[in-house]
């Protein structure tokens, strides 16, 4: 940042509202940081010399002639090997008792990689969880969400994901997170010893809600510089980008713009194609992967965020409790993943798409099987048997606090087809019933 000595000292506002303020000002960027009666804003609007600063912590108090320095930059973020295992708050300052980190400074919130530059995904990241791995396989370079209700368990996902995932860094970007849930994260990673791969930026309940909108920018800044200069597979896990949309249309009403659909602000789409359009598989063998939860209202999924979501990401993943084992499990109805078939069979055994699809389609003869249950229909043979192994499959497979290796996820689906189907029934290939049906 430049020095204080050579700053020009604003001290005429022209207008204040709830979140932002305006006032005459020359030579000032987009994004550049400033203080406005010592309380750090942000430049979100220039027409003329006529420049609006959004004040992260908000404007109540501040007088028409308060001062304004313009700090002569966006956000920054220094980059190096130090910020791993590492905390910190929306601005890259340390909040875990440590020293700040040294290193290349760079300006958050650049350009996506060049799609020239990029190179079509094919590695495959595994995350223990079947109802992933399996069912909607997760592939480097990927943009996913996890569409949740605001009482699943998605935070303990993210910290499963996390730790289980086969990546080089986990960089977590924590939106809204309450105290306990920023705290299970910490105690999680440490309990671990995973966080020597682990990197956190966490806004919390009690901080600014605006300061959200900082930490998606200073995760991937952070990323890209474990993809892109140390060729590392990065993960990225953002948790809420329903409070990051929160927060963009807290600014955008404060500063009296016309709301779009559901009082979102017009610019939606493209705020969140900014952050989801970083995952990228880079030629060298570097690659950022972005899994982002988005707590749905009452499960609308046509809610102006998700449904935004769905347009930009490659699938999605969405949590539910199945009522037949009470296991909270990722939908095998309503997850998708748009880029599994790069992986599946190719770098996972060649049995891997037919038992996926037999798995699934057996689960589906179940929910049949219940619906005749629920109308007074007597069941066949064929549909009790399909209803224990729906209980089986939920609680050995799709449960979350399932934690198991590919193939053993392909043998432990052949035992069910063996437990509960005779070898027709599934509907497979005769040559990989010959090979993996436990006789």
């Amino acid at each position: 940042m430049a020095n204080k000595a050579f700053q020009k000292i604003y001290t005429q506002l022209e207008a204040i509202t709830k979140a932002t303020v305006s006032l005459k000002a020359t030579g000032v960027s987009n994004d550049e940081l400033a203080l406005v009666d010592g309380r750090l804003a942000q430049v979100v609007k220039t027409k003329g010399d006529l420049v609006t600063l959004q004040i992260f912590s908000g404007t109540e108090g501040i007088p028409t002639d308060a001062e304004v320095v313009f700090l002569g930059g966006a956000p920054t973020l220094n980059v190096s090997d130090d910020l791993a295992g590492r905390f910190f708050n929306a601005y890259g300052e340390p909040i875990d008792g440590g020293p700040a980190v040294d290193g290349k400074t760079v300006e958050i919130g650049g350009p996506s990689v060049n799609p020239y530059k990029r190179k079509q995904p094919s590695q495959l990241i595994p995350t223990g969880i079947a109802g992933i791995d399996l069912n909607n396989t997760l592939v480097s370079g990927q943009k996913i969400p996890f569409f949740a209700d605001p009482d699943q368990p998605y935070n303990n996902v993210m910290a499963q994901v996390a730790l289980r995932a086969d990546v080089d860094k986990i960089i977590l970007g924590g939106m809204g997170l309450s105290n306990d849930d920023y705290l299970y994260f910490k105690q999680e990673f440490e309990a671990a010893g995973a966080l020597d791969k682990i990197i956190s930026f966490v806004n919390t309940t009690e901080q600014p809600p605006v300061e959200r909108l900082l930490i998606p920018d200073m995760a991937l800044t952070a990323a890209e510089y474990f993809a892109v200069e140390k060729n590392e597979k990065v993960l990225v896990l953002l948790t809420d980008m329903t409070l990051y949309a929160d927060a963009l249309s807290i600014v955008s009403n404060r500063m009296d713009q016309i709301p779009s659909k559901d009082s979102m602000p017009g610019s939606l789409y493209s705020d969140l194609a900014k952050i989801y359009e970083k995952a990228v598989q880079l030629p060298d063998g570097g690659s950022i992967t972005i899994i982002a939860v988005t707590t749905l209202n009452d499960g609308d999924i046509t809610h102006a965020i998700p449904d935004n979501t769905g347009y930009i990401t490659e699938g999605q993943l969405f949590l539910r409790t199945d009522p037949d084992s009470g296991k909270v499990i990722i939908d095998p109805f309503r997850s998708l993943s748009r880029l599994k078939q790069l992986v599946q069979g190719k770098k996972t055994r060649k049995d891997h798409g037919q038992v996926m699809n037999a798995s699934v389609r057996l689960y589906a003869d179940a929910q049949n099987a219940k619906t005749k249950l629920e109308n007074g229909f007597d069941l066949s043979d064929y549909d009790e048997r399909c209803l224990k192994y729906a209980k089986a499959y939920a609680t050995r497979l799709l449960a979350i606090d399932v934690n198991l290796k590919i193939d053993e996820m392909l043998d432990t689906a052949w035992e069910l087809f063996g437990t509960y189907f005779t070898p027709a029934e599934t509907g497979i290939k005769q040559e990989l019933i010959d090979t993996y049906w436990k006789k």
